[in-house]
């Protein structure tokens, strides 16, 4: 079984490349009936989720435009619980149809942080296209419209998910080991 060590951690082969491509592969087949002729925007949190809006924006058939936002809430392997704005909204979101494209969501505070600040720019439509979805943590009442892949709550790093600021470019996904 595949394994990598990173800092103090080790973590082994959760989900392989060519899964992860499948899943997307789903989510965009959505996407592209639902989005046909609504030329959306898909606006991209970073840093986890530069992969996923990669695959999945050059997947999409259709018009659209790419922006990104920059938040942070992580310090280790635990959410700090306050989301930290880095690089804001910068794209005029009056009546157009919003795509947030996330990495993962799990407790959902940092996805109804972005929605709350996207609905102040009085956007056509708003809605969620994550990578991962921890429904298990998830604490909020706004849908995850766009889930590739349900997890549990265990701490993943890899494709574009990282531990202390390493592992985001490992092309699969994997979990913390136990003993870890």
């Amino acid at each position: 079984m595949k394994k990598v060590k990173l800092h103090d951690k080790q973590f082994k082969l959760f989900i392989n490349y060519e899964i992860i491509i499948s899943k997307i592969e789903d989510l965009v087949s959505v996407l592209n009936v639902k989005y046909a002729d609504k030329k959306p925007i898909f606006l991209c949190v970073l840093n986890g989720s530069f992969l996923f809006a990669s695959e999945l924006i050059k997947r999409f058939e259709h018009e659209c435009e790419v922006s990104f936002i920059k938040l942070s809430s992580y310090q280790g392997i635990n959410s700090t619980g306050i989301i930290n704005n880095l690089i804001g909204i910068n794209d005029n979101l009056k009546g157009r149809n919003v795509i947030i494209v996330e990495d993962i969501v799990d407790t959902g505070n940092t996805i109804y942080s972005v929605i709350q600040d996207i609905k102040n720019h009085k956007p056509e439509s708003v809605e969620v296209a994550t990578l991962l979805f921890k429904p298990n943590a998830y604490q909020k009442k706004l849908p995850i419209n766009y889930a590739a892949i349900n997890v549990g709550n265990e701490f993943l790093v890899g494709f574009g998910l990282d531990y202390n600021g390493i592992g985001r470019n490992l092309e699969d996904i994997f979990i913390i080991e136990e003993n870890s």
